[in-house]
């Protein structure tokens, strides 16, 4: 089974560092696989329980973007959603990816409802000056851009549903 070094980076100096297992290797686009782990608690967008520790996420890493995508599935292998990370860069080098998080979140329900998560938290990194107003100002714009291009009907692109957890990529 092929690995990806994963490192991803949260202000102020928060770093994730983990070896995932490559589903795909399309050059700038990596398809790889996890579980969740080490939360404290559940996440819950408007009242349904969506990650919890021990959920499997398929994540696309998009190089030179400034989003993810992990499609989340449940401990039965349920589809729960999208969940979008928004960043500030997404870089490559050999077999290591590294991501940089600009706080801000979306999650997408199978049905299409669509919800912003973590204002508070970027607003937060503004107030104690973890971050500039540019750098704020650039997180929101970049949200407000996917949840335009996702009512276009125009997000996420075509290779996230190439990939799940029970298509023959994973086996």
């Amino acid at each position: 089974m092929k690995k990806i070094h994963l490192i991803y980076k949260r202000i102020p100096n928060r770093i994730l560092e983990r070896e995932d297992e490559l589903i795909a290797d399309l050059g700038d686009i990596i398809v790889a696989k996890s579980k969740f782990e080490g939360m404290l608690t559940p996440l819950f967008v408007n009242g349904v329980k969506v990650i919890e520790n021990g959920y499997t996420m398929i994540y696309f890493a998009f190089i030179g973007e400034n989003y993810d995508i992990l499609k989340v599935y449940d401990k039965e292998g349920n589809f729960k959603g999208l969940y979008v990370d928004i960043l500030s860069y997404t870089k490559r080098e050999g077999n290591t990816l590294e991501m940089l998080d600009l706080f801000l979140d979306i999650f997408i329900f199978p049905n299409g409802e669509i919800f912003l998560l973590d204002e508070e938290e970027l607003e937060m990194a503004l107030l104690y000056e973890l971050i500039d107003k540019e750098t704020f100002d650039f997180a929101y714009s970049k949200a407000r851009e996917i949840v335009e291009k996702f009512r276009e009907g125009s997000f996420p692109p075509e290779v996230v549903w190439k990939y799940s957890l029970s298509s023959p990529e994973d086996e």
